[in-house]
């Protein structure tokens, strides 16, 4: 197991791609380990240059009311 930082969105999809590849990985293997730091690193890496805000609680709203077919 070969694990690096994540510096850039190229990174960040290599991480992704490994991560695709042993997502299935079963429990007490190498491959499990690897996936629980991958996703801490992929985690860490989008909350710090992608991060989501607190929704706007009337847009909220809306957008519920929208799904539900309330609004006209």
């Amino acid at each position: 197991m070969t694990i690096k930082p994540i510096r850039t969105d190229d990174d960040l999809q290599v991480a992704f791609q490994r991560l695709e590849a042993i997502f299935q990985a079963p429990e007490q293997t190498d491959e499990a380990d690897e996936r629980e730091v991958l996703v801490a690193l992929i985690e860490a890496y989008e909350s710090r240059h992608y991060p989501i805000g607190p929704a706007d609680p009337i847009e909220a709203i809306k957008f519920r009311m929208e799904q539900q077919g309330l609004v006209v």
